[in-house]
């Protein structure tokens, strides 16, 4: 069964049951989950996949036309796309679907393939009915890059769709096995990925899946972060320089400027091209009047794996060389493993407010959601509806014990946001002191959840 891809599946079969053509794209990061879900979109349809390589235009041909004379359709030895596309749909009598998997590589070659893949469609619009999915795993290409490659092609595009993250409840359905504190760990080093979960078992430990499915030597998740960044980008030096310097803790350009010693001008390019490619955002506040207590101008690492990767494997890759999965755990990852995790466990706060709202089981009805961040304090979660009502959330995971105090910064917090609190829910990994719980009986704007609760 298709986990979470239900609105992606209902968009692409809306297209398929059209009449006429269509071209599409569909795009979204490696392991994301593309693959399995046009399986899915298939499974009942008649339909042609090529998978598309780097390669020279005529290669390129060739590569397809070979594979097509493995299933006995009879071809030039080096036929063009339109030979191709026709040998694809010759004897079909209903619609077909063509997907062209990694379809940048064939367009990076080749400056006919948009006009020969537009002649074929409308040339056959009439007599026979197609659907062309053109996928992507580059997604910094589809977005900065495609239009301008393909000029006025790009007029004949049916629809994009871009294929996301699943959500950490998702996670939690794919690995029945983990408790909650598991599922949270294992999101803060994989993300909303099913690619990379299909690595882990929930039968093992988190640290065990760590040491067993990332560090060890055979492992081929060791270097994932790492693969991640070079398949896209050159310089990839300049590159690990600022992402370990945001890892180890700089998140605003001045800072970045410090430790690199790369002009600001350099630095503030290279993050502009790793946010393009959802490897770093920058982050902005929640707008509040309080905007003279804000921090401005901070970055993360916004790829869990890939932060995952530069916090602990890259800063550390001659002890991973030297020492086994659980000896390098040990010494680099379990001390600060569960602050690490805390700043995800922020993630999954939020999306348990969103939930609860898409449930109709808050107090109000929220239309906007976000964080801030000030210069003595942070917010994990404000959210508010139309008219300006407010629940304000902090998130504690790598405490033992939420405290009144806690609440009490927060609220500090909230008057230097110069926001007016409604409600507040307060979130901790484990309990809440006496004075907290009796705070909570007696004021019914302030809601105390634990994991049991979420």
């Amino acid at each position: 069964m298709l986990l979470g891809r239900t609105s992606e599946l209902k968009h692409l079969n809306t297209y398929y049951d059209q009449e006429g053509s269509q071209i599409m794209v569909v795009y979204g990061q490696r392991n994301i989950g593309k693959t399995s879900l046009l399986r899915s979109f298939v499974e009942d349809k008649p339909f042609h996949y090529y998978r598309a390589r780097s390669a020279s235009c005529r290669q390129q041909r060739y590569n397809w036309g070979m594979e097509l004379a493995e299933e006995d359709v009879k071809l030039l030895k080096y036929p063009t796309y339109m030979d191709i596309f026709k040998a694809i749909i010759k004897g079909e009598k209903e619609k077909k679907i063509i997907i062209i998997d990694e379809f940048q590589y064939i367009i990076k070659s080749s400056e006919t393939f948009m006009k020969e893949l537009i002649s074929f469609v409308h040339s056959y619009w009439q007599q026979q009915n197609v659907m062309i999915v053109l996928v992507s795993s580059s997604i910094g290409w589809v977005e900065n890059s495609m239009i301008n490659k393909i000029g006025e092609a790009a007029y004949e595009l049916s629809s994009f769709l871009k294929v996301k993250e699943l959500s950490f409840e998702h996670m939690m359905e794919f690995f029945p096995g983990f408790s909650m504190e598991q599922c949270i760990e294992s999101y803060a080093v994989l993300g909303g990925v099913p690619g990379l979960w299909e690595h882990f078992s929930d039968k093992q430990s988190i640290r065990e899946n760590i040491s067993r499915y990332i560090l060890d030597m055979h492992s081929l998740l060791r270097f994932e972060g790492q693969r991640i960044v070079e398949e896209e980008l050159r310089e990839t030096n300049v590159y690990n320089t600022i992402l370990s310097s945001i890892a180890a803790g700089n998140h605003k350009l001045n800072d970045l400027y410090l430790h690199t010693e790369f002009s600001r001008a350099k630095i503030s390019v290279y993050l502009k091209n790793l946010m393009e490619l959802e490897l770093v955002e920058k982050v902005f506040s929640y707008d509040t009047d309080g905007k003279e207590n804000t921090q401005k101008g901070i970055y993360r690492i916004s790829n869990h794996f890939v932060n995952f990767y530069f916090t602990y494997i890259y800063p550390n890759l001659t002890d991973l060389e030297t020492m086994v999965g659980s000896e390098f755990y040990k010494k680099h990852i379990a001390p600060t493993f569960k602050s690490y995790v805390a700043e995800y466990f922020k993630t999954v706060c939020k999306q348990h407010i969103e939930k609860w709202n898409k449930w109709k089981e808050l107090p109000i009805e929220i239309d906007r959601i976000g964080e801030w961040v000030g210069k003595i304090g942070n917010i994990d979660v404000i959210a508010q509806n139309e008219e300006g009502k407010t629940i304000v959330s902090i998130c504690n995971w790598d405490k033992p014990l939420m405290r009144y105090d806690d609440y009490e910064w927060l609220l500090f917090c909230c008057k230097e946001a110069k926001i007016h609190v409604d409600y507040v829910y307060l979130f901790s990994v484990k309990r809440f002191d006496e004075k907290l719980n009796l705070e909570a009986k007696v004021k019914p704007n302030l809601k105390l959840i634990s994991l049991e609760d979420m």
